[in-house]
């Protein structure tokens, strides 16, 4: 894989990441285009690179997450904790879901990543349902939600382990159900995406590092790593701008109808004879 076809990876992945439309359907259409061959390090390297992604949000919002409540005079022990570290504890709640599932499930949810068929259908399911979801759901009033909302949350998150369904559309939604506001749902969404994709790229990343042959390809390709998340970072960043003064005023049915049209042209490419791999 050389610069050009990098770039292209890592702008799809920081465009695609954090909006509801999945970035797995987009990295088949990508890498097929491009002729990218689908190795265990291109694979590797779809993963990695979502760390350029994560360092976005927590740059766009630093001060949400390097920021304590203060404590009320008064109050001490567990209750005292657990308002002090509000937010870090809502995002543990959140996690705790899908962190249990995918290390459980790790292999199933692996062998489904090559099944494109099921990532094209999730696409066209996931956009349908998108189309409808602002009027199911409403604008929502609460801006802060409880324990209960945040692991309901965090449960929702599960159902995007589904190649094509979209962590940040599952998680949306998710928080949509809740009674939040569109703009609250979808940033707690970014907040949530920060422990559970730098938890799943760690994984991956240990699972490559401890093969021998697959460390030397990641030492020979440091410089890729490199360029792909700081080309995810920048991009990202200006998704994630746009997309919250899209959504809050728009709604979510622009992308539902993105959301049925790619996963129409995997199905078409697919009837044609084109062979599609998933990275």
């Amino acid at each position: 894989m050389g610069i050009f076809e990098t770039i292209i990876i890592a702008i799809v992945e920081g465009l695609t990441e954090f909006l509801p439309v999945s970035s797995t359907g987009h990295m088949i259409i990508a890498q097929n285009v491009l002729g990218v061959e689908s190795t265990d390090f291109v694979k590797a390297f779809t993963f990695i690179i979502q760390f350029g992604a994560i360092l976005s949000v927590i740059c766009l919002y630093w001060k949400r997450f390097f920021r304590l409540n203060d404590v009320p005079s008064g109050v001490s022990g567990k209750k005292a904790f657990l308002i002090k570290y509000e937010f870090y504890w809502k995002l543990l709640v959140a996690f705790i879901p899908a962190a249990v599932l995918g290390l459980l499930f790790s292999d199933a949810i692996d062998a489904m990543l090559e099944r494109v068929e099921v990532v094209a259908v999730m696409l066209v399911v996931g956009g349908v349902f998108m189309l409808f979801c602002d009027r199911i759901f409403g604008k929502g009033e609460k801006t802060v939600m409880s324990d209960k909302n945040a692991f309901m949350v965090g449960l929702y998150q599960c159902i995007s382990m589904i190649p094509g369904v979209s962590r940040s559309m599952a998680t949306i939604v998710g928080g949509m159900s809740q009674g939040l506001t569109r703009k609250a749902a979808a940033e707690f969404s970014f907040f949530l995406a920060v422990p559970t994709m730098l938890a799943a790229t760690a994984y991956k990343l240990l699972k490559l590092v401890m093969d021998p042959v697959q460390r030397i390809i990641l030492a020979d390709n440091m410089g890729i790593l490199m360029l792909g998340n700081v080309v995810a970072f920048i991009v990202a960043l200006l998704a994630i701008k746009f997309f919250i003064g899209f959504v809050s005023k728009y709604g979510f049915k622009a992308f539902g109808w993105y959301r049925i049209i790619v996963g129409g042209a995997i199905i078409v490419m697919m009837l044609c004879g084109v062979n599609l791999q998933i990275a």
